[in-house]
């Protein structure tokens, strides 16, 4: 029980950091954006256009496959109540 009091009288005295939303951070922090915005890489136009097709044609597809399963089982379940 000693032992561990002596251990919390030694610990090292923090220095103050600056609040996150003191103006400068907040300057510091938009200059990062800002910096690690352009070295995005954007897709071309026929890349954009072609994925975009495959996620709308798999949302439809994925739709239909669930709203049937959905009518059959919702059938069943009605023959099984009835």
């Amino acid at each position: 029980m000693v032992a561990s009091t002596k251990l919390k009288k030694n610990n090292p005295v923090k220095t103050e950091e600056p609040s996150p939303f003191s103006p400068a951070q907040i300057k510091k922090f938009v200059d990062e954006v800002k910096t690690e915005f352009f070295k995005i890489v954007w897709p071309d136009k026929k890349t954009t256009l072609g994925l975009s097709g495959i996620v709308a044609t798999l949302t439809i597809v994925i739709s239909l496959y669930l709203g049937s399963v959905d009518l059959v089982l919702g059938k069943l379940i009605g023959m099984f109540l009835r």
